[in-house]
């Protein structure tokens, strides 16, 4: 008999419903690989998640001045009332260029093990500083941010609180580091799988159940584990089958250009599952809109599994049960510019 069949026969013989056992050792088997959301922000090495820091953070994160257009913030590709994306195959930059790989979404990412889909960051701060810089998103330079803040009274007052005791806190660094602050408080706990987890076994229905044990018997807990069901290691896309150019470009070989290592070819960070329902469209391409078809495609290129139709219903009411709750945000009031703000830059890009 098998181990799981003989704790329910043993617990239907105690008088326990065959039900409730069964969520009793689905919990157990859960436990071993995943965690709960906590209800805080966790501590970051090296960045205290002061209130003044975390003040400043939010702002910068709103700041359509860090980019050379003054249009475009962080929260632009990292919409914080759009599940924290943007709701497009690609991000759309400076001059309306397209990005090359579709925006992850800002919730949770502080429980990630590295930041873009190559892991090119190893953690918000070095992240936040990419964007700014990048002439396809913000097209600004360190330089030209450090102007713009300093130029800013309101700014300043506000740099100084936030890193006490530093001679010049108006740097590009800093604001980096305020950002990562700011994001590190978007998590998004009580999702019921989180119930779930910490004991309340009517926290899925009976078909969310079934997802979950399948989630993880058919081996996706094998790549999307941990608190965010992702987001902690790397993994070939299309390890089994490869999908179509749609969706598995062949121009974009992943991490591989941050290696230079030809086994990194095509191979990504495995995407956080968290609040998957609300961060269509899907994979790096974002050339997936529905999450049953991108669970089906998971299926057969990692799996080699063609899973039928109600074990993709099932897995994909589980992912569902992901959501949690969205942190409310209020937006900030930003200071106003003066005569020593640069200017905001053209849009055109030179052909």
């Amino acid at each position: 008999m098998k181990r799981q069949t003989l704790k329910v026969a043993i617990a239907v013989s105690l008088g326990i419903t065959a039900g409730t056992a069964i969520a009793a050792d689905l919990q157990d088997r859960a436990r071993d690989m995943f965690s709960a959301i906590p209800q805080y922000p966790p501590v970051i090495d090296g960045n205290e998640l002061t209130e003044a820091k975390v003040e400043l953070g939010k702002m910068l994160f709103f700041e359509p001045r860090l980019s050379a257009s003054h249009l475009i913030s962080c929260n632009t590709c990292h919409n914080v009332g759009m599940g924290g994306h943007d709701y497009l195959p690609v991000s759309i930059g400076h001059g309306w260029q397209k990005g090359p790989r579709n925006s992850p979404t800002v919730f949770n990412a502080v429980f990630n093990a590295a930041q873009f889909w190559d892991g090119r960051a190893a953690d918000l701060a070095e992240q936040a500083k990419g964007p700014v810089q990048a002439g396809v998103e913000m097209s600004s330079t360190p330089e030209r941010v450090v102007k713009t803040l300093s130029s800013m009274p309101a700014y300043v007052e506000k740099f100084g609180q936030a890193f006490p005791g530093e001679d010049d806190p108006v740097t590009f660094n800093n604001m980096a580091v305020a950002i990562e602050a700011y994001e590190a408080t978007l998590i998004t706990p009580d999702a019921d799988f989180d119930k779930f987890l910490r004991g309340d076994k009517t926290a899925l229905n009976e078909q969310e159940q079934e997802g979950l044990a399948l989630f993880m018997d058919k081996g996706c807990v094998a790549c999307h584990a941990g608190v965010n069901l992702g987001g902690q290691a790397y993994y070939p896309f299309g390890l089994v089958t490869k999908p179509g150019a749609d969706i598995l470009p062949t121009g974009d070989k992943g991490r591989f250009a941050v290696t230079s290592t030809a086994s990194d070819e095509y191979v990504f960070r495995a995407s956080p599952l968290r609040n998957i329902e609300l961060t269509a469209p899907y994979f790096h391409s974002g050339a997936v809109w529905s999450l049953e078809e991108a669970v089906a495609v998971m299926g057969t290129a990692q799996l080699g599994a063609e899973l039928n139709d109600g074990e993709v219903k099932s897995i994909t009411a589980f992912l569902k049960t992901l959501t949690g709750k969205i942190p409310e945000v209020r937006y900030p009031e930003l200071p106003p510019s003066t005569d020593d703000t640069p200017k905001p830059e053209s849009m055109v890009v030179p052909q």
